[in-house]
Order: C-alpha cells, then structure tokens, then sequence
C-alpha cells in the first residue's frame, strides 16, 4: 500500500485498521505520523462522545452540544486527510500535538 494511501485510510476511523494492517510492510515516517495523529483523533473522539452522551443523558436540553463536537471532530478529520493528501506533515489543530510522541507500537517495525 502506499503511504499517501495509507496516511489518508488512517483518518478514516475502522479503515485505520487497514491502514495499519495491510501497509505494515512498507511503512515510513510519513505513514508514521498519520496513523498517529489519526489514531489520536479516533480515540479523542470516542472519549469525548461518551462524555456528551453523559452529559446528554443527564441533561438533554445540551444535545446540541454533542452535535457540535461532532461536526469539530469531522472538521479536524477533513484537515488529516487533506495534509496527507498533500503530502503534509502538519499536526491537527489543537489535539495533534498530543500524538507525536504517543503511539511508541507505531514507531517499531
């Protein structure tokens, strides 16, 4: 696979598997980082929608909240796919920093 491929499949939530999965073989620093910053993004986004739906649960009038979150998280996810579609290395805003010396299972081969 290659790995402009690869670094937009790991955006792309369950295709992050496939990414990480079919593309181990060939993997470099710029697959590297995209699974990283995507897999960071999955997780962040998994946490923060059982907290709204917490929070939803307990008070309902806050629904919109949980749509705004996730309109944010699409944002962030669209902004992944475009730095990997134009071969950037460039972190996500506000969560990306977080990632890049997270994941260590990534960095071994």
């Amino acid at each position: 696979m290659d790995s402009k491929v690869q670094s937009i499949l790991s955006y792309l939530g369950i295709l992050w598997l496939v990414a990480y999965f079919v593309g181990k073989d060939n993997r470099d620093q710029f697959s590297r980082f995209h699974l990283k910053q995507g897999l960071g993004l999955i997780i962040t986004s998994f946490i923060f929608s059982i907290a709204i739906g917490i929070i939803v649960s307990i008070i309902p009038s806050l629904g919109i909240i949980g749509n705004i979150v996730g309109i944010l998280f699409l944002v962030l996810m669209i902004i992944g796919i475009i730095n990997a579609a134009n071969n950037k290395m460039a972190v996500l805003p506000v969560i990306g920093n977080y990632f890049n010396s997270s994941f260590s299972f990534l960095d071994r081969d």
